[in-house]
């Protein structure tokens, strides 16, 4: 008998290593951001976000302010890799950012489940997370498929569950494919929650 694991859906996570200072300019970069994108305010209140998001309000974020320009680097870095590991048949293309968001969720914020429609990989860099905050959800592509499957035993193991949670650290960068759907639960916790997402195409 010979048993495969078939259609694997991969995950990338690095610590970056001494990130200290540099979040420490990213954190102060994002909350004096959103404290004066007006634009960005309005869209996250219209639609529920509880914190700020600068995701429907500014594209130019690596040409603003040079902590995202570094930031930009490391992730083309990083998404090079990534991409190599998926065995993208790019031909002389490569993948690059379309886009880069700020994210600054408040105790009570939720980030529903979705997609990053029109994109390849996308990811997540966390600048500030506050002990006990909500980690990031990811979902079994396969769920709407699986009909009668029964659910999964509590101890399965990583690669057969139906939701995998990852709680990261402050200089934490996830990258996924970005048909990977995904969700930020209810945060529970005082402090702000702050990342800085991005899609590359």
């Amino acid at each position: 008998m010979t048993i495969e694991t078939l259609f694997a859906t991969r995950l990338y996570r690095k610590v970056l290593p001494r990130t200290r200072a540099f979040n420490a300019e990213l954190a102060r970069t994002c909350i004096a951001i959103s404290r004066e994108d007006r634009a960005g305010q309005r869209w996250s209140k219209e639609h529920g976000y509880t914190g700020y998001t600068s995701y429907a309000s500014l594209n130019d974020l690596p040409l603003r302010a040079p902590v995202f320009a570094d930031l930009k680097k490391h992730l083309d870095t990083h998404v090079k890799a990534f991409a190599k590991t998926l065995a993208f048949d790019l031909a002389e293309r490569k993948l690059a950012l379309d886009s880069l968001w700020i994210n600054v969720m408040e105790k009570g914020g939720v980030h529903t489940a979705h997609i990053h429609p029109h994109s390849v990989i996308s990811g997540t860099y966390y600048v500030a997370v506050p002990k006990g905050a909500s980690a990031i959800k990811f979902e079994d592509p396969r769920l709407a498929m699986m009909m009668a499957a029964p659910t999964r035993k509590p101890n399965a193991p990583r690669a057969s569950q139906t939701f995998v949670r990852i709680a990261p650290t402050p200089g934490t960068v996830l990258l996924w494919e970005s048909w990977l759907r995904h969700e930020v639960p209810q945060n529970a916790v005082r402090g702000q929650r702050i990342s800085v997402s991005f899609n590359y195409a």
